[in-house]
C-alpha cells in the first residue's frame, strides 16, 4: 500500500474527526461519505472498533501499515504501557517534531521539509521523516531555508507554548526536546488500548 495522498476530508469524514487539523467540509456534514452515508447506522464490532482507531493513528501520523507494525513490535518490548509507548515513539518522529514546533501547517508538510533537506538535527541535515529524535536533540531549519514562504506562514501566530516537552528558540527557528511526553501532553484523540487488543489477538 503506497502512502495516502487522496482526500483528506473524506479520511476525516470516515473517522467522524478533524484528524488532518480543522476541517470546513466535516463541520457541515459529520457523517461518513458515500450515498448512504447519512444514514449507515450499522452497530461496529469490538475488532471493528479495534481496526478503526489503528486506521486512524496511521493516517494521523502519516505511518504505512508495516512501519507502523514494526512500531507496535518496538513499543512492545519497552518498559511502560505498549500503547502510551507507541504515541510517544510516534510523537517522536522528526516529520512530528517539526509539525509540533510549527515549522509546518501539517505532517504531510513537515515530511516534505524534511525530505527536500530544509530540516537539521544537532546541526546536521537529517532527511528521514522516520528519524527518532531523542531528548536534549535541537530540531531547527536548515540556515538556507529559513526565509521560505511556507515556514514563515506557519510560524505566524503559531502558538509555542502550546507542547511543554518542547522548547522554542528563536534565534535558530527550531527547538529542543526536552523530554519524551507523557500521555496527557498528547492531544492526539486515539484510543491506544484497543490498538494493542487488535495487535494482541
Amino acid at each position: 500500500m503506497a502512502r495516502y495522498t487522496g482526500p483528506k476530508t473524506k479520511i476525516a469524514r470516515k473517522f467522524g474527526e478533524p484528524i488532518f487539523g480543522p476541517d470546513k467540509v466535516l463541520a457541515k456534514k459529520n457523517y461518513p461519505p458515500g450515498q448512504h452515508g447519512l444514514n449507515r447506522r450499522r452497530k461496529t464490532s469490538e475488532y471493528g472498533l479495534q481496526l478503526k482507531e489503528k486506521q486512524k493513528a496511521k493516517y494521523t501520523y502519516g505511518v504505512l501499515e508495516r512501519q507502523f507494525r514494526n512500531l507496535f513490535e518496538k513499543a512492545s518490548r519497552k518498559k511502560g504501557i505498549t500503547g502510551e509507548v507507541l504515541l510517544q515513539m510516534l510523537e517522536c518522529r522528526l516529520d512530528n517534531v517539526v509539525y509540533r514546533l510549527g515549522l509546518a501547517p501539517s505532517r504531510p508538510a513537515a515530511r516534505q521539509l524534511v525530505l527536500h533537506k530544509h530540516i537539521t538535527v544537532n546541526g546536521k541535515v537529517v532527511n528521514i521523516p522516520s528519524y527518532n529524535v531523542m531528548p536534549g536533540d535541537v530540531v531547527a531549519v536548515r540556515e538556507k531555508s529559513k526565509s521560505l514562504e511556507v515556514i514563515a506562514d506557519a510560524l505566524a501566530g503559531f502558538n509555542h507554548s502550546k507542547y511543554a516537552w518542547i522548547e522554542w528558540d528563536e534565534s535558530i527557528k527550531g527547538g529542543k526536546l526536552l523530554h519524551i511526553p507523557e500521555r496527557a501532553d498528547i492531544p492526539e484523540p486515539i484510543k491506544e488500548q484497543l490498538i494493542v487488543e487488535l495487535y494482541s489477538k
